[in-house]
């Protein structure tokens, strides 16, 4: 079972730092060098493994190098890739960790920052001289070496204007400040927005952790959309594993626009002042509170990968009629599980009722001993033989 991180416990992976004093101190602050985060490190996945999974349909990848000193970019999947004797191009395969388990599994040592923030693990290789050019992230990312060599230059600058024309953003006017050359289990975080630029020093590996970025725009569009969808199912609650706790919402459809003191107009095209006043008293009874808040975010950040695939097991246990008293239920890599107070949401599911500590120790674990849950409500038991018949949850025996 996972224990949870000791906010308080200094931990290699953050040079000696604990996750509370880098949170305070470095997070979304300023870059941070760690020599040997994890010592005798070995990646997830080799360099052939990465090969064959980009010339996988269901695996996101991209090809970067240059040719006749411009940038070229390619997407995947590759029926073929260069030699691993031509120099300066980059392999990129995004979200290693909905492939893998033990890339998922490495991403878990990142989990002193909230669920909700994690985004993926893409995982690169590139022979001597390759990179994808001085840039900037919108996002936080610890960039950890897994096999060669790689240089990193490194600067806050406020000048983020980029080169036109070219398939990969790059920075015009790139004004490193510092530099370092990263080995096997060395790591470097990155706020937002800090400058950067690495390159490979002979045939290398290296594993970006990044964290999803929310923008203001991403967020009111969210909020709308969710509001629009309280109110078409302002009918009332749905039946079902994953219905919707009604939030209340305005029934703002019958009611009509209506504009008896219209007086006769000599200007027909302008908008009437009464249409525009009605427009904004409508919005303005649409209540944007803490609960539509918590229902959007939930359902938003725990929707699956678009190129997530579960697999269902052929013979999935039932555990409607009595519950396992050895063995443990883990979630699946893919699955995103996440709560607020007593709301629960999964794979973009609202979970209704599901207040449960089994549900709290699994979300924030990850896997949980089935021993220390002998009693459970038959509702429950329904729902965990779901997932697990759905492939979001595995049942490992203790045999």
């Amino acid at each position: 079972m996972h224990a949870p991180i000791d906010i308080n416990q200094p931990l290699a992976l953050l040079g000696g730092l604990t996750p509370k004093t880098f949170m305070r101190e470095y997070w979304q602050r300023k870059p941070l060098l760690i020599r040997q985060a994890i010592p005798g490190f070995k990646p997830p996945v080799s360099v052939a493994d990465l090969k064959r999974m980009s010339k996988q349909d269901e695996v996101e990848s991209r090809l970067v190098w240059k040719e006749n000193a411009r940038w070229q970019l390619e997407k995947g999947p590759f029926s073929r890739l260069p030699k691993a004797s031509e120099p300066d191009w980059t392999l990129l395969v995004q979200s290693v960790d909905q492939h893998v388990d033990a890339a998922a599994a490495l991403t878990h040592q990142f989990r002193f920052v909230p669920d909700a923030r994690m985004d993926d693990l893409m995982i690169s290789i590139a022979t001597d001289g390759g990179g994808v050019g001085p840039h900037y992230d919108s996002y936080d990312v610890f960039l950890l070496q897994g096999v060669g060599q790689r240089r990193w230059r490194i600067g806050a600058q406020q000048d983020q204007a980029l080169i036109p024309g070219l398939p990969v953003r790059i920075l015009q006017n790139f004004q490193p400040e510092a530099e370092y050359v990263l080995e096997p289990g060395d790591m470097l975080y990155l706020p937002p927005q800090y400058a950067h630029d690495g390159i490979a020093v002979g045939d290398c590996m290296t594993l970006s952790i990044g964290f999803r970025t929310l923008t203001q725009q991403a967020l009111a569009q969210g909020m709308l959309e969710a509001a629009l969808d309280r109110m078409a199912a302002s009918a009332g609650m749905q039946g079902g594993l994953y219905a919707d706790p009604p939030l209340p919402m305005p029934r703002l459809d019958n009611v009509y626009y209506r504009d008896p003191g219209q007086p006769a107009v000599t200007t027909p095209a302008a908008l009437p002042d009464g249409m525009i006043k009605a427009a904004l008293q409508a919005v303005g009874k649409i209540r944007f509170d803490e609960k539509l808040a918590i229902r959007f975010l939930g359902c938003w950040l725990t929707e699956p990968n678009a190129l997530a695939e579960f697999d269902s097991p052929e013979d999935a246990p039932d555990f409607t009629e009595a519950w396992p008293t050895s063995g443990s239920l883990r979630l699946d890599r893919r699955s995103r599980l996440l709560y607020r107070d007593k709301s629960f949401f999964i794979n973009g599911e609202t979970l209704q009722h599901a207040a449960h500590p089994l549900l709290y120790a699994l979300a924030d674990q990850r896997t949980i001993a089935c021993a220390d849950y002998r009693r459970l409500p038959a509702s429950l038991r329904d729902l965990l033989t779901a997932w697990v018949e759905d492939g979001w949850l595995h049942y490992d025996d203790a045999q």
